[in-house]
């Protein structure tokens, strides 16, 4: 009986393991064997004709030791850089938590279930377009001379705005339209989070006379800490990485509103492309993802101290 017992445990380990195998695989090529890579961050990677990638980078690129990692931070522009970054973060952190979470339950006190699913749809849809097709849109509500938003200025007397110049509208404009492209996929998550809270808990709300806003308050938002807590800590590692579309492909990479919109990713991509230097990029790569695990590490320790149930692990 135990020997029997040991080999069906044993094929269904073996199913769970071949399942497993092509996403082991897929992690294993593309994200664990590209750390090699990191070793570019120490050195001045030279690129030579007819030589492979190993070849170009052990034999003929030399160490620089910290060379590159001195470059960023002596460089006069890493300041407003590093801000925007974090300042960003901070507020994509706040809004893809709040509004999703308001407009998860305010959806699920709608009795249509048809008209649910619809705005779930329509919410979804931004998520799946690419920034090019999204700066395209932004540029046709923002062209100084052909934009939505100008004619309506012109038309009502005002004089246009030119907005690619204008570097103080851009924070808004940036989280607006990261708001409007991200915000359905965590959406539909609190929304099937919510689905599946137990619906004897309301009856019983209800039954004690509880309210909306009570039920919301004692049962909603206590059911959705958890998934709320674990997205954050996720959050907090891309802490000092923001999404290179977003800030360049949909700013149309203007050079009159950098300071507001000049992010990390966008300065190293710069610096590479007129630098040639992919010390540089790689560089600022390891910095910002060692900050992003630290910060990851920290804030489930303290998730951890606060509720020893709750956090990622």
């Amino acid at each position: 009986m135990k020997k029997r017992k040991r080999l069906q445990c044993k094929d269904r380990n073996l199913g769970t393991f071949l399942l497993s195998l092509p996403t082991l695989i897929w992690y294993l090529i593309f994200c664990y064997l590209p750390m090699f890579g990191i070793v570019i961050a120490f050195k001045r990677y030279k690129p030579l004709p007819g030589k492979g990638f190993i070849s170009s980078l052990l034999e003929r690129s030399p160490w620089v030791g910290f060379d590159n990692f001195r470059y960023l931070f002596i460089n006069p522009q890493m300041f407003f850089t590093v801000r925007n970054t974090i300042a960003y973060n901070l507020a994509f952190l706040f809004v893809d938590t709040v509004l999703p979470v308001t407009l998860a339950i305010m959806l699920s006190y709608v009795y249509s279930k048809k008209l649910s699913m619809a705005v779930q749809t329509a919410a979804m849809l931004p998520h799946f377009l690419s920034w090019v097709v999204v700066s395209y849109f932004l540029y046709a509500f923002l062209s100084t001379d052909r934009g939505l938003f100008n004619n309506f200025l012109i038309n009502i007397g005002s004089d246009p705005v030119r907005w690619y110049q204008n570097p103080s509208v851009w924070p808004a404009i940036l989280i607006i339209t990261h708001t409007w492209k991200a915000y359905g996929y965590a959406l539909v998550m609190y929304m099937a989070y919510i689905t599946a809270i137990d619906q004897e808990l309301y009856d019983s709300a209800i039954v004690d006379g509880a309210g909306v806003l009570q039920m919301i308050r004692y049962i909603t938002l206590p059911m959705l800490r958890p998934i709320i807590l674990v997205l954050l800590i996720l959050n907090l590692g891309n802490i000092l990485n923001t999404d290179f579309g977003l800030f360049y492909q949909a700013t149309r990479n203007s050079g009159s509103i950098l300071s507001s919109t000049q992010t990390i990713d966008v300065y190293t991509y710069k610096a590479l492309m007129e630098n040639a230097n992919y010390g540089y990029s790689a560089a600022a790569s390891l910095i910002q993802n060692t900050v992003g695990c630290f910060m990851i590490i920290i804030a489930n320790y303290v998730a951890k101290k606060i509720n020893p149930a709750e956090g990622i692990i």
